[in-house]
C-alpha cells in the first residue's frame, strides 16, 4: 500500500512540477476508489528531474521487478534517460509519466488539472474530465468501475452548476 501523504509531500515540498493522476486523483474527487500506487505526471525539464530525484531519494526508489542484486542509480541522469518509471519505494509503488494517453504531454496534463490543498500544499490534480479522457483512452477493464463513478460525478457537478 502506498503512503499517499508522504509521496505527495515529497514532491510538493521539493517544488516539483507535477500533477497527481490515476487512482489517487480519482479518490481526491470524493470517490471511494482504492488504489495501491500513486501516479504522477511530471515535467521533464532538467531542473525538475533534479527535484524529483531529490524528492524520492530518501525512499530508495528502484524499478519494480528489477533484481535486487543489480545496482541502480537514482538521479536526474537516470530520469533523463526515460519518460515512464514504475518504481517500488519504501513508501509504496510510484509511477512517473511524462505523457498521459488521451491527454498528451505534461503541459496538456497540467492544463487539464485543478488545484487542491493537500497536507498544506496547493497540488495539481487531474480534473474529472481529464481523468475520464485518460481512463477512456487507456481502455483497461480495471478502469471501467472508476469511469462510471467519474461520469456520475461529472453529472452531479454539472447539475449543481445549473
Amino acid at each position: 500500500m502506498i503512503d499517499i501523504e508522504k509521496a505527495i509531500v515529497a514532491m510538493a515540498s521539493n517544488d516539483v512540477d507535477f500533477v497527481v493522476i490515476g487512482g489517487v486523483a480519482l479518490s481526491i474527487h470524493a470517490t471511494a476508489y482504492i488504489t495501491f500506487d500513486i501516479d504522477f505526471a511530471y515535467s521533464r525539464s532538467k531542473e525538475n528531474l533534479i527535484k524529483i530525484a531529490q524528492a524520492f531519494a530518501p525512499y530508495e526508489p528502484r524499478p519494480r521487478g528489477f533484481p535486487k542484486e543489480l545496482p541502480f542509480i537514482w538521479d536526474a541522469s537516470t530520469l533523463s534517460n526515460g519518460s515512464v518509471f514504475t518504481l517500488e519505494t519504501s513508501i509504496g509503488d510510484i509511477d512517473l509519466l511524462s505523457e498521459v494517453k488521451g491527454l498528451g504531454d505534461f503541459a496538456d496534463v497540467r492544463a487539464s488539472s485543478e488545484k487542491f490543498e493537500l497536507w498544506g500544499f496547493n497540488v495539481n490534480v487531474l480534473s474529472i474530465d481529464g481523468l475520464i479522457a485518460a481512463k477512456t483512452a487507456a481502455g483497461r477493464e480495471k478502469d471501467i468501475p472508476g469511469l462510471k463513478h467519474l461520469e456520475a460525478l461529472r453529472e452531479a457537478v454539472s447539475a449543481d452548476e445549473n
